[in-house]
């Protein structure tokens, strides 16, 4: 498979569901399940990290390693050590 043919995305899963399917697609990822809460939470994470790619001048797509990485860090999705 080449590069043109791949596709990067951030997924989001939920565990803490309440019974109601929350399904949210954005531009970059799919977030599954959880409670409200828990998926609200997801959504304003995924978002930040969207935004620190965007403030390092890429985007998931283009992004090296050390950029998503350091977008993780910076959105709180990776705590740094």
């Amino acid at each position: 498979m080449t590069d043109r043919h791949r596709m990067r995305f951030l997924m989001g899963l939920g565990f803490d569901g309440d019974g109601h399917a929350r399904i949210t697609k954005g531009e970059d990822y799919v977030l599954l399940g959880g409670s409200s809460e828990t998926h609200e939470r997801m959504q304003d994470q995924a978002e930040r990290f969207r935004d620190s790619l965007r403030c390092l001048g890429t985007d998931l797509q283009c992004a090296t390693p050390e950029e998503v990485e350091a977008a993780a860090r910076e959105s709180g999705l990776k705590e740094s050590r």
